[in-house]
Formats: structure tokens, sequence, C-alpha cells
């Protein structure tokens, strides 16, 4: 039997999951705050606590915000039960194929995690640097037809860490690239031959994620 690949929340937040998590569930309750408002969330002294100790001893500079937005999906995740959906390679192929996929922009579905299958979507997280897979991505209403979606790039058993790339707002209308080719279409050499799949900028992500709401509606039935 084969086991459910991890999500990035697993490997990297799941320790706070049973310490702080609970702790900063009480303080949100307590302070009568919506979860979801980011601002709020971020000013609770459990919140900054975790946060710094996640932080590498380094630090992160510019990454320090990343890194808070990990975190404030990654409990909202937790928060709604730690709704998976993982898509199969037919799947992904209906999401990135069809631009008139149906979906309720209105709908307020859950935090949730959707997971692609491996190696399949890239894109250039970091200019003039290497393509990174998309392991997934974390998403949730912020109000009716807003959305924050929450890439997670890169995953590897042998690397420390991974990145993250996140964008916020309505769906995308009328979206389009500049050179005319099909969202989603590969960039890399020689990857349309191995069925691979591209992101060119935030708008496809959170397309995507967009896309995908169906999905993780059908996990919450």
């Amino acid at each position: 039997m084969q086991h459910p690949r991890p999500t990035p929340f697993e490997f990297a937040l799941e320790p706070a999951a049973e310490t702080a998590f609970p702790a900063i569930r009480s303080a949100l309750i307590k302070s009568g705050q919506d979860p979801r408002n980011r601002d709020a969330f971020l000013m609770l002294g459990e919140v900054v606590t975790l946060v710094r100790d996640l932080r590498p001893e380094g630090g992160l500079g510019e990454g320090i915000d990343q890194l808070a937005a990990l975190v404030h999906h990654g409990y909202l995740y937790w928060s709604a039960g730690s709704i998976r959906a993982e898509l199969t390679s037919e799947r992904l192929f209906q999401l990135v194929s069809h631009p008139a996929l149906s979906t309720d922009d209105e709908t307020d579905h859950p935090p949730h995690y959707v997971q692609v299958p491996e190696r399949r979507i890239w894109a250039q997280v970091v200019s003039g640097q290497s393509h990174e897979p998309l392991d997934g991505f974390f998403q949730h209403s912020v109000e009716p037809g807003v959305r924050r979606v929450l890439g997670v790039f890169g995953v590897h058993p042998e690397r420390l860490g991974f990145s993250v790339v996140e964008v916020m707002g309505p769906r995308p209308s009328a979206l389009s690239r500049p050179d005319e080719s099909p969202l989603f279409s590969p960039t890399l050499p020689g990857a349309a031959a191995a069925g691979l799949y591209s992101i060119t900028g935030g708008e496809e992500l959170l397309e995507l994620g967009w896309r995908a709401g169906e999905i993780a509606s059908a996990v919450e039935r």
C-alpha cells in the first residue's frame, strides 16, 4: 500500500501544531479576532514567538514575510482539520487544459492544501536561478471573491527547507501570456514531450488555485 506523500505542513510545522497552535487558537478566541485576518494574527504574542523560534539562526532578511505567510496558512490548514486534496495526473491535466472550467467563485471553502503530482509543474521562483517543481499550494478565502494562495516549491528530502510564493486576489480576468502561449504550457526545453507544465507568474498560480476550488469542495464532502 502506497502511503500519501507528506505535505510541507507535516515536515515543517507539525511540531508547532502540537504545542504552539493550540495556544494561538486560545489567544484568537480570547481576543475575538478572525483567524484569517493576517495583520491581527501576526500581532499575537504567541505567533511572534513561534515565528522567532522557526527562524534560522542566521536570520531570513526579507524572507521573514514568507515564513510569516507559511505559519498563517499552516495554522488555518490545521484549524480547519488538515484538509488535503491530492491531484491525480488526469485531474491535473483537466485543470491546466480547460480555461473555461467552472467554479463557484463565491464559495467560501475551508482552508486546505492542494498537492499536485511530483515534478509536473515547474516555475522560476527566483529570477536567474534554476526552475523548481511545485509540490502544491495552501489556500483560503480572505473574503467572498478574494483568495490567498501560497505555492510551495522545491520540496526534496535532501534539501533543507523549500521556496514559497504567495499571491492574493480575485480570480484573474482574461489572463494570458505575453507570448500568447497557453497558460501553464511548459517553458523548459523538452518539457512538453515529458508532459510537464510551467507557471510563469503570480497570476497563473492564483488562477490554478481558483480552478482547484471544486477539488477541495469534493474532499470536504
